[in-house]
């Protein structure tokens, strides 16, 4: 999981859509290298190992920087609270891809932002219009097209993956909280430093000493997601959200190659046509957001990943 702030610093958008490009795409591998070993060992552990290994690109590409004074807060409670809800989000999101196609839980992940707006509207009493309610709606019929419940072939990863999303929408409700006191660098170094001690009590529920081979491909997706996370926080800092956001929506596609590569997924229909609309859904409330805030200089905003 990963969370940046976009401050309107240098603006440059071309370099902003490429690094967000190539998070997308860099994500898109660690959750196959993911969903790959969660068929051999628990889903704690590969929590664990995930972000134990992230941690170590963003130290190295931060401590040379900031030194120690990015450990500087007077939040403390705040970032133990998100981070424990970042395990719950990450949890939540592995058993979905244990239990089904890695492009139907990634397409249930994107209804995060969906959730978002619910959220802010019951918490943060933000004011929303008839356009963003039909947004909502139209939305999470997407949801229930992907998930399909109530039929026969019911997918039951779809309730992990549901609630991935709902859990990572309240650390956004957070984020927007502390992006007012808190730098992006020192946002995510609370996030692993506290999510590697929280993910080793998952291991309490599960260990196998993995196979050299193993191991390898776990660091190369801890590695991977932790390059991935400076990539999107490099994009978020080159161009405005509304500008590189949308295209976080290749991660489907890249999904779905993965699946299909790997495991012979073939999309589905009802995958195709529920993707879609949740995410048009999502585009379109980032539109609406954009258009809102466009006549104010907004401050930094914060935006999450996983």
């Amino acid at each position: 999981m990963k969370v940046s702030i976009a401050t309107p610093a240098t603006t440059d958008i071309p370099r902003g859509i490429l690094y967000m490009v190539l998070s997308t795409m860099m994500f898109g591998v660690v959750n196959g290298l993911v969903k790959w070993e969660l068929a051999i060992y628990p889903v704690g552990e590969v929590a664990f190992f995930r972000t134990l290994f992230a941690l170590i690109p963003i130290l190295a590409l931060i401590l040379p920087r900031r030194g120690l004074a990015v450990l500087r807060t007077e939040r403390f409670g705040d970032h133990f609270r998100r981070a424990a809800s970042q395990l719950g989000s990450m949890t939540c999101l592995f058993v979905a891809f244990k239990l089904m196609p890695l492009a139907g839980a990634t397409a249930i992940s994107f209804a995060a932002p969906l959730i978002t707006t619910l959220l802010s509207i019951l918490l943060l009493k933000e004011a929303v219009g008839l356009h963003r309610w039909l947004a909502l709606v139209i939305g999470f019929l997407g949801v229930l097209i992907v998930t399909q419940p109530g039929i026969g072939d019911f997918q039951w990863g779809g309730l992990f993956a549901l609630g991935n999303a709902v859990l990572i929408s309240t650390v956004a409700i957070a984020i927007r909280r502390m992006s007012l006191t808190e730098s992006s660098d020192t946002l995510i170094v609370y996030q692993l430093t506290l999510l590697v001690p929280l993910s080793a009590l998952l291991l309490l529920f599960g260990f196998e000493a993995p196979s050299p081979p193993d191991f390898l491909l776990l660091l190369m997706a801890g590695i991977g997601n932790g390059v991935a996370q400076f990539w999107w926080t490099k994009s978020l800092h080159l161009a405005p959200a509304s500008a590189v956001t949308p295209f976080n929506y290749l991660a489907l596609i890249w999904a779905m190659i993965v699946g299909y590569v790997v495991w012979g997924d073939v999309p589905g229909r009802d995958l195709l046509i529920g993707s879609a609309i949740v995410a048009g859904s999502g585009l379109y409330l980032l539109w609406r957001e954009a258009a809102r805030r466009a006549p104010a200089v907004a401050p930094a905003k914060a935006t999450i990943a996983q």
